[in-house]
């Protein structure tokens, strides 16, 4: 994965990181450089095909693990509410049978606001029969199983993606001038040229 120096530099990075980071992303992509001499026999057109097939699935994957977290947050949310509203039922009750009176209101004021927020929350989704926390429960560890099978193939899909983008930059200079690639060649990529593969590089931080 390379650093992205121009905007570790606007986040107030010093001059002592600027050049472990050019050093960084030296070796980054020097490793890159033999990964395409041990491939020679592959196009610049291949390389652009692998590189975005590595990162259409890397998004995928970010996708569908946002997806989880969004399931999981309004599942935990709904047990959070439906707890409430068991625990403060008996007291809205009592509420409504003394007609809505002011004073017992006063009394118990934080268990009829509970009791409301979560009524309101259920009618919000719909929701005309309560599930048992139970089940949510079950549902919330499947949905966290999901996530971590999910979060692994993440972690693989980010490291292809990372070196399929470094080859690919490597290779835009190699078609340039395979024969003199030089280090000051490689220092213009290190010092932030080709923004666009070096930005999806940073993007892909966790």
């Amino acid at each position: 994965m390379l650093v992205d120096i121009e905007a570790a530099i606007r986040s107030g990075k010093g001059p002592g990181y600027e050049r472990w980071a050019k050093v960084f992303n030296l070796k980054q992509l020097s490793q890159a450089v033999i990964w395409l001499k041990e491939h020679g026999d592959m196009s610049y057109e291949d390389l652009q095909k692998k590189s975005n097939a590595a990162t259409a699935n890397f998004n995928a994957l970010s996708v569908q693990i946002k997806e989880l977290e969004s399931q999981m947050a309004a599942n935990g949310e709904l047990q959070k509410q439906i707890v409430n509203y068991a625990k403060t039922r008996a007291a809205y009750v009592e509420y409504r049978k003394a007609g809505y009176s002011k004073k017992f209101r006063a009394a118990h004021e934080t268990e009829i606001l509970l009791h409301q927020a979560a009524k309101k929350h259920f009618d919000e989704l719909g929701i005309t029969k309560l599930p048992s926390v139970k089940s949510l429960r079950e549902e919330y560890a499947g949905l966290l199983e999901q996530k971590r099978k999910a979060y692994s193939s993440y972690k693989q899909a980010r490291d292809v993606a990372n070196s399929r983008i470094c080859v690919k930059i490597v290779s835009k200079v190699l078609l340039i001038s395979f024969r003199t690639l030089t280090a000051s060649s490689v220092s213009i990529l290190v010092d932030g040229t080709l923004e666009d593969e070096v930005g999806i590089l940073s993007q892909a931080k966790l």
